[in-house]
């Protein structure tokens, strides 16, 4: 069975992402043209090296130090999933917090893993005061098309630092 939990610093461990495989094929991609969203051909992979995973690890660390959370899905002591919300709320109304991760390693997605991850995370935000979540979104049909199912939208906000982090993802956004 997997276990859903919103992590503390005690339960990090260095190489707890030693397994994950983050690989991801990408065929096509949503684009924003004007209001509208189009989809392109566009062929690339994504993936981690094992010094990356250690990176995220130190990442994971600062985050539940300054106040945000890193919520994980685990079979048998194993992270098959994992989000980061990062500490801090902004925006005009100072209601967004930023979900700067959600990943299911490739073995696992197509379980179902996502949604409750996702689910999980939204209520951690939501227990850390947010009323919104921002999301700069990879553009892979598969990855909006999963935001899109969670009931995310284009954000009403454009949040210029987290877009200029990488501009060919997608900001949405979805109400806690």
């Amino acid at each position: 069975m997997v276990v859903y939990k919103r992590l503390n610093r005690s339960e990090l461990k260095e190489n707890m992402l030693d397994s994950f495989i983050r690989k991801q094929e990408t065929q096509s991609v949503w684009v924003q043209e004007g209001s509208a969203w189009v989809e392109r051909e566009d062929s690339f992979i994504d993936d981690w090296t094992p010094e990356r995973k250690r990176e995220l690890v130190e990442h994971f660390a600062s985050v539940i130090q300054e106040g945000g959370a890193v919520v994980t899905a685990e079979w048998q002591s194993e992270v098959v999933g994992f989000s980061v919300i990062e500490a801090g709320r902004f925006g005009r109304e100072v209601d967004y917090m930023e979900l700067s991760y959600l990943h299911v390693s490739k073995p696992w997605r197509g379980k179902g893993i996502g949604v409750e991850l996702f689910r999980e995370t939204m209520a951690a935000a939501r227990e850390l005061g947010a009323g919104k979540l921002y999301i700069g979104a990879h553009p892979s049909t598969a990855t909006i098309g999963f935001y899109r199912k969670m009931g995310c939208v284009p954000a009403t906000e454009l949040i210029e630092e987290i877009y200029q982090r990488e501009p060919r993802d997608l900001q949405l956004e979805v109400v806690l």
